[in-house]
């Protein structure tokens, strides 16, 4: 190998070590999809995007709908209160962009209740599976047990009766 290509090859190396580390989220997303989720990961990621829409929303709204949201802490508010379904009405959007953020954030908390009320239901799934595996198993094993009795009782029975086969040829 001349110098020059070491030359060329120890630079290529100095390339790779000067590529920067993925940041947090970086990680944390390649991660997540990579593998299935489990349910607490999906959970802290709908609380994680839900209070971001929250906040996102009450900035948002503030800055569209000023004249309704005085500051953004009542823009938060409301949102708090739009994405929870719960809207209590005390403050309302009034201006047709407000009110398309309004949607948004509406549409949001109806897939976060869906999202929630879809992964407990699948963990009492999952959870009923396993115990019916369990029972299945447990009847499985006591009817193996009950064939293996019976075929003992069979051989018993054969024995007895080639004792009996081999009496009779005797006399």
């Amino acid at each position: 190998m001349t110098t020059t290509n070491r030359g060329r090859l120890a630079d290529g190396g100095r390339g790779i070590r000067n590529v920067p580390r993925p940041n947090l989220i970086e990680r944390r997303m390649s991660k997540f999809l990579r593998a299935p989720p489990s349910i607490r990961v999906a959970a802290g990621v709908i609380v994680t995007a839900t209070a971001i829409v929250v906040v996102g929303g009450g900035i948002l709204i503030r800055i569209l709908d000023h004249r309704e949201y005085s500051n953004v802490w009542v823009g938060m508010w409301w949102a708090l209160q739009t994405v929870t379904t719960v809207g209590y009405g005390d403050v309302t959007p009034a201006r047709p962009i407000g009110r398309a953020v309004g949607a948004f954030v509406m549409l949001e908390g109806i897939a976060f209740l869906a999202i929630i009320t879809a992964a407990i239901t699948s963990t009492f799934v999952a959870r009923a599976a396993r115990e019916r595996a369990l029972v299945e198993g447990a009847d499985e094993a006591a009817f193996e047990a009950r064939v293996e009795e019976r075929l003992d009782e069979f051989g018993r029975r054969f024995d007895e009766l080639q004792s009996t086969l081999r009496d009779l040829d005797r006399r």
